[in-house]
């Protein structure tokens, strides 16, 4: 159930950042072409602007698309929100943390599995011994009932070497 919480929230994340930066439009008045040749911090200040290092020129975000195109900026080139951090480095990044948390959930599931079957042998392992259990007193009784009845048959007198033989009256 835990690991489902973390899958929900992981996915209501990507949800809330793609709506963001679909929804995002240029402030009015301000147009990132403007603060082209200037530093990527000025361009960068406007959330709809993206950095291209190479060409050194603030370009609206291409919103159409999730990544910008090659032919508009390099990803090792292109800069968005932050100055320190280009789209390569933050595919790779989160490549590997989705990565991570499928082997985790994976692992967590293997282990629950393996665990709950473990589980299942020593319930059966002790339904078993208490199965053996309840057989020995069965037979113990038994064996204390053909006792008292031998006693009370020979107390009476009934007792016979074949015991399918008649009873005689005499």
């Amino acid at each position: 159930m835990g690991n489902f919480r973390i899958f929900i929230f992981f996915v209501l994340v990507v949800i809330f950042s793609l709506t963001t930066v679909f929804a995002q439009t240029s402030a009015p008045g301000t147009v990132c072409a403007a603060k082209s040749n200037t530093t990527c911090e000025d361009c960068l200040s406007n959330v709809s602007c993206l950095w291209c290092g190479t060409t050194k020129r603030c370009i609206d975000y291409p919103v159409r698309t999730i990544l910008p195109p090659h032919s508009l900026c390099p990803l090792a080139e292109a800069r968005w929100g932050v100055c320190w951090v280009n789209f390569q480095a933050l595919i790779i990044a989160m490549s590997v943390i989705a990565g991570i948390i499928i082997i985790a959930i994976l692992v967590c599931c293997f282990c629950c599995c393996k665990c709950e079957k473990i589980g299942a042998k020593r319930t059966a392992e002790k339904m078993d011994q208490e199965a053996e259990k309840r057989k020995v007193r069965q037979e113990e009784r038994r064996a204390e009932m053909k006792m008292r009845h031998d006693e009370i048959r020979q107390k009476y007198g009934l007792t016979k070497e074949n015991p399918y033989a008649r009873f005689e009256n005499n």
